[in-house]
């Protein structure tokens, strides 16, 4: 079984990473609809990946400044091949700190990969976000998606933790985030959509 730094690096120098947009944009675009404040915003996207989504809202009207972060070197190296005009970070998205906070935090199918994923929520919360900032995650792989629960073995990677949808929202309540929803988009047969849940930090 490999590390989840190990499992996206092999990815990214293998070319599986380009699939990653392909697969998510409906989704994620789905998170995006739910920040309202589109005018002079500033945003990270935690586990960037190969930098599709900072690509993306870097030429979004109203983006002030668009951070990138991921705990692949070959992710980051892939990113700032693709994109030399926004910022990219290789770092352990637990210890990172931006040199300032951001009006929005997204991240898509990234979570999960923590052993205690509440605590990389308390972080971000704390030590990412303004006051009346916003954390938007999306993920694919809960408890309630029947369909996912092989991923792990199939991926053979040491942690990807199985939480149901209540247990997710309790971590964004115990950080304090409030105002906290879930949504559930494009579902069909057996596949319960991808989890999106939002809140607001006070």
């Amino acid at each position: 079984m490999k590390s989840p730094i190990e499992v996206f690096s092999n990815w990214a120098i293998s070319g599986k990473d380009d699939g990653m947009e392909k697969n998510h944009f409906k989704s994620v675009m789905k998170m995006i609809d739910l920040y309202p404040n589109k005018n002079n915003f500033t945003c990270i996207d935690a586990g960037c990946g190969n930098g599709w989504l900072v690509r993306y809202i870097s030429k979004m009207k109203g983006c002030k400044n668009v951070i990138g972060i991921d705990g692949s070197i070959e992710m980051i190296k892939k990113a700032k091949s693709l994109d030399n005009k926004n910022n990219y970070y290789c770092y352990d998205l637990l210890s990172w700190l931006p040199t300032q906070k951001v009006d929005v935090v997204f991240s898509m199918e990234v979570f999960y990969y923590f052993k205690n994923p509440n605590i990389i929520i308390k972080h971000i919360c704390n030590n990412w976000l303004k006051k009346g900032g916003k954390l938007i995650m999306g993920i694919d792989h809960y408890f309630e998606n029947d369909e996912c629960h092989f991923w792990k073995d199939k991926i053979e990677v040491e942690i990807m933790e199985l939480i149901k949808i209540n247990e997710w929202l309790d971590y964004f309540k115990e950080c304090k985030f409030k105002n906290v929803k879930k949504y559930q988009f494009f579902p069909k047969k057996n596949w319960k959509g991808t989890l999106v849940i939002e809140g607001t930090k006070v």
